[in-house]
């Protein structure tokens, strides 16, 4: 509601909460037409729920911000000012931050990456938040993975890799809140995290025609995240890197 630039429109969908949030949300928005409110009759899971925001939305540029985590106030303004014809995403740099959103750290991995790598997994997370695309970039995909209950953001930046070029933008417009309860951090959830991780990978090297990675059939490799990262963490590669 702070943002600099005004001309947009949120999508947001309650999963079937059970804390109160809807309720209050509804009051704090309620004089405010750019927000739309909707509910899932059924816990979906966040695969179909970011899904439907995208499918409800007119908006010629999306981007996810995910309900425990905020936006700097000029996010909005400053990713639309680095979209041009030649590119389909841009993505920033991201804060860490703690239970109260109070800045930590920056996340160390944000970097620009090198534009159509066939090999390019996207597993040291160099692709990150504040991630914003072109809604006709992400209609010529198979859109997000309604199935998956984790590793969604991936999936989905892997897709949007394949259809046009990234832009780096070298300065943090999210904060991202460390917590034991997030997707991501919850220890109990690891596993699944894990094998949908894999999932994704997979996926995408099918996309991609690609049956054989260092010298290994893909479907002989039990983790793939795990294995391609030491594949490409190695002295030179990380030279490399630093230098595109």
């Amino acid at each position: 509601m702070k943002q600099t630039f005004e001309d947009f429109e949120v999508i947001l969908v309650d999963d079937c909460s059970t804390d109160g949030s809807f309720e209050k949300i509804e009051t704090l928005v309620r004089d405010d037409a750019r927000f739309y409110l909707y509910k899932n009759e059924k816990n979906q899971g966040v695969g179909y729920t970011k899904r439907r925001c995208i499918d409800m939305s007119n908006g010629k540029i999306c981007g996810f911000v995910d309900p425990d985590d905020a936006l700097a106030e000029n996010a909005i303004e400053i990713s639309l000012n680095n979209h041009t014809e030649k590119n389909v995403v841009t993505y920033s740099r991201f804060l860490l931050c703690d239970d109260h959103l109070n800045p930590i750290k920056l996340f160390p991995h944000s970097r620009a990456v090198k534009n159509g790598d066939s090999k390019f997994f996207n597993v040291f997370l160099e692709a990150n938040h504040f991630f914003t695309f072109k809604k006709s970039a992400y209609d010529i995909t198979s859109g997000i993975n309604p199935d998956l209950t984790s590793a969604v953001d991936q999936d989905l930046y892997l897709k949007l890799y394949e259809t046009g070029c990234f832009t780096f933008i070298n300065q943090p417009l999210y904060y991202y809140r460390l917590h034991s309860n997030g997707v991501s951090q919850d220890s109990s959830k690891k596993i699944k995290l894990n094998e949908n991780w894999q999932r994704v990978i997979l996926d995408t090297a099918k996309r991609r025609n690609i049956q054989f990675l260092y010298g290994k059939n893909i479907n002989d490799v039990t983790n793939l995240p795990e294995f391609i990262l030491k594949k490409q963490n190695t002295f030179l590669k990380k030279i490399q890197r630093k230098l595109q």
